[in-house]
């Protein structure tokens, strides 16, 4: 989990979100978008990236509402914002306003750095989400995870999954959400085993891998077999994200070893080979194209929609046929 420091009011005027991981970034956002919109229903949530916040844009953002509504003004990537929109950033932070959260997201380091220490300075509510490298790191990750969810599982079964998922973050929480959710009593290494060797056809991982292969019956198929099973629709539309996300790295990203590009990209080297035989087919333009129906499908099973499992298959076939697309041209 992040680490937070001590003053952790998360309707804090600012808070502050420092690393590179994230899993952990987002969720500091949600710990504060939940936060603000349990006090207030009505609460507003702007989630900007540095091009679209201007010289004067926050200023607008933070102006006082005529309805005095809450407000959450999310701030990624800041520390490539402007020259001129810092200096706004920090004339706020002297003066915050009443009702107004304020999340900047800085991945540490120089860049940006007068902009880290302002924030600091004026107190702002800290929490750190740094890349989780080390081995040791991951697997105390998953036992966190564990704890966090109120459950038992062996050191055996934790050693497991992060031998079986990688270096992933999201792909270890999903699993522990999905062993949390399927399995009663304590989690050991032999349930691990079943479900990451023995029941692939019921993971919501192979949904994903069906998907951005093109194969879009058999990816229909994990789909429906996989909801029987009990499966939660977030744990497939989280896989699908994942899934599509590491084809955009690997085909952005320039060649090399797989144990090379596996640093650069976060990626165990097993699973680089895997996304390279997958990645045929996809362009570019496809890859947004999936995208935009897995944010369509989160959205669909998060309660925006009538029918989730409507929503994840047309997710998938919209996938498969963006896995497609390169093959067409």
């Amino acid at each position: 989990m992040a680490r937070k420091n001590a003053s952790d009011d998360l309707l804090a005027p600012v808070t502050l979100a420092v690393g590179q991981e994230e899993l952990l970034l987002d969720r500091a956002v949600r710990e504060v978008v939940v936060a603000a919109r349990a006090a207030d229903a009505d609460t507003d949530v702007r989630d900007l990236t540095p091009d679209q916040l201007q010289p004067g844009t926050l200023a607008e953002l933070v102006s006082p509402s005529l309805f005095a509504e809450r407000k959450v003004v999310v701030v990624r990537n800041a520390q490539d914002l402007s020259a001129d929109t810092v200096k706004d950033v920090k004339a706020y932070l002297a003066s915050p306003a009443e009702e107004i959260t304020l999340v900047l997201l800085h991945a540490g380091g120089a860049k940006g750095k007068s902009l880290l220490d302002a924030a600091r300075k004026a107190g702002a509510r800290e929490v750190a989400c740094p890349k989780m490298t080390k081995p040791a790191d991951r697997l105390a990750f998953v036992r966190g995870e564990f704890r966090t969810a109120g459950r038992s599982a062996t050191p055996e079964a934790c050693q497991a999954l992060v031998d079986a998922i990688g270096s992933d973050l999201r792909e270890l929480a999903s699993a522990v959400t999905q062993l949390v959710a399927d399995v009663e009593g304590t989690i050991d290494e032999a349930v691990v085993g079943r479900y990451y060797t023995g029941r692939a056809e019921a993971s919501s991982f192979t949904v994903a891998d069906r998907a951005v292969e093109g194969r879009t019956a058999e990816a229909l198929e994990a789909l429906r077999w996989s909801l029987s099973t009990g499966v939660a629709p977030v744990l497939i539309t989280s896989a699908l994200a994942q899934g599509v996300r590491a084809i955009g790295k690997l085909s952005s990203a320039r060649g090399g070893r797989p144990a090379d590009l596996a640093r650069e990209l976060g990626m165990p080297p097993w699973k680089i080979d895997r996304v390279r035989q997958q990645m045929r087919g996809w362009t570019p333009d496809g890859v947004s194209v999936a995208l935009r129906a897995v944010a369509e499908a989160d959205a669909g099973v998060k309660g925006g929609g009538d029918d989730p499992e409507y929503a994840l298959e047309k997710a998938v076939v919209t996938i498969a046929r963006a896995a497609r697309s390169g093959r067409r041209a």
